[in-house]
Parts: structure tokens; C-alpha cells; sequence
């Protein structure tokens, strides 16, 4: 089995935030013992910021958060990866193509650069990727199955 590189939303769970059926479902089946599943520091900022939104609502547990918080960088749920050159020169590329979105820029580059699986719910990054005849390392919930 490949190994897996998580977009931000499938990160979310871990940290006590809610998320959609279709992102906890593709969790459940990607929990493999032989599974190597990866975050990136990005993903962990990008949450942050999500968490900063939520605060303003009465229903966020940052108790909860932060203890996940801790699971995911202590490595008890996820590996960690180390983003290099490579990765950040590949995710400039991509953003002076014409795609915005840094953090996605640089969670891509990560999967090319560690031959990974990057499980994402993002069409508009799928869609970038293959209009420019890029190598799509992108794996959306439906596909996960196709994994094992």
C-alpha cells in the first residue's frame, strides 16, 4: 500500500473538529495496519487557523484540540513529514502556474517529492493538476478503497 499524505480536513478529526461523513469514512478505511500515513506542518497550520474561527462559537472544545493537537505531533496518530527545497521551489512553481493556494501548493510538492497518495476533497486542485498534464498523486474519499 502506498503511503498517504493528508489534506487538512482529514487532519481535523484528530483535533476534535467535526468534518463531513465522506472524510471520516475515508479515515476509517485508510486505517490499515501496514498504512503509512503522513501530515505536513502546514496541514497543523492551517488547522490552527480553522480553530481560530471556531473559537468564536460556543460548541468548540479546545481542550479537546489541543490534547489531539499533541497526539498528532507527538507522532501517536500520524508520521510527520520533513519538507525541504524541493518541495518548497516545486510549490512556487505551481503557484506562479496560476494555482493560489499555497498550502495546497506545498502538500502536492510533498507527495511528488516522497512518492505519496495525497487524499484531498479538493476538485479545483485535481483539476489544476491535470489540465497542466502534471503527474496526479491526488486520491479523493470515493477512491480510497482502490488502495488496497
Amino acid at each position: 500500500m502506498p503511503g498517504v499524505l493528508l489534506d487538512t480536513p482529514f487532519i481535523l478529526p484528530s483535533l476534535g473538529i467535526e468534518v463531513g461523513v465522506e472524510i471520516t469514512e475515508s479515515l476509517k478505511n485508510i486505517s490499515h495496519p501496514n498504512a503509512q500515513i503522513f501530515f505536513s506542518s502546514f496541514s497543523i497550520l492551517e488547522s490552527l487557523w480553522v480553530a481560530a474561527r471556531l473559537r468564536r462559537s460556543s460548541g468548540f472544545a479546545e481542550t479537546r484540540f489541543f490534547e489531539g493537537l499533541r497526539g498528532v505531533l507527538d507522532g501517536q496518530v500520524y508520521q510527520k513529514l520533513d519538507e525541504g527545497f524541493e518541495e518548497f521551489s516545486e510549490a512556487a512553481g505551481l503557484q506562479a502556474s496560476g494555482h493560489p493556494d499555497r498550502i495546497d501548493n506545498v502538500l502536492y510538492a510533498d507527495s511528488i517529492a516522497k512518492g505519496l497518495k495525497f487524499l484531498t476533497v479538493d476538485s479545483e486542485l485535481r483539476a489544476f493538476i491535470r489540465q497542466r498534464g502534471l503527474r496526479d498523486t491526488t486520491l479523493f474519499p470515493s477512491e480510497v478503497n482502490s488502495l488496497f
